[in-house]
């Protein structure tokens, strides 16, 4: 079984800083591409930014320049750094990873989600 567990969301200031963290975890042959989502109240889950295993990076344009991915291969785990939050950035933030598992000795790549982390922006 694999898991990915988030970390690092919270309350913060307009204009503040967080830094979300996910840890993948379990039965893993490899990690392809992580990313960040986010879904706010009443809204559908939008991409926020991605990774792929070599390290190219994604973003969508409203959040360019103030946020940074990154990603720990050694430690299986994705890094979001989010700068000059804005209110309508509350919501909560999940963690994708495209992970390839060995299953009876075949490779297989399976999409897998973490448990969401709540972000909110407020003064």
């Amino acid at each position: 079984q694999v898991q990915l567990v988030e970390s690092g969301g919270g309350l913060v200031q307009p204009g503040g800083s967080l830094r979300l963290s996910c840890k993948a975890s379990g039965s893993i042959f490899s990690i392809n591409a992580m990313g960040w989502y986010r879904q706010a109240p009443g809204k559908q889950r939008e991409l926020v930014a991605a990774i792929t295993s070599g390290g190219s990076t994604n973003y969508t344009d409203s959040v360019k320049g103030r946020f940074t991915i990154s990603r720990d291969n050694a430690k299986n785990t994705v890094y979001l750094q989010m700068n000059s939050l804005q209110p309508a950035e509350t919501a909560v933030y999940y963690c994708n990873a495209d992970i390839t598992r060995r299953r009876i000795g075949v490779l297989r790549k399976y999409d897998y989600w973490g448990q969401g982390t709540q972000v909110t922006v407020s003064s």
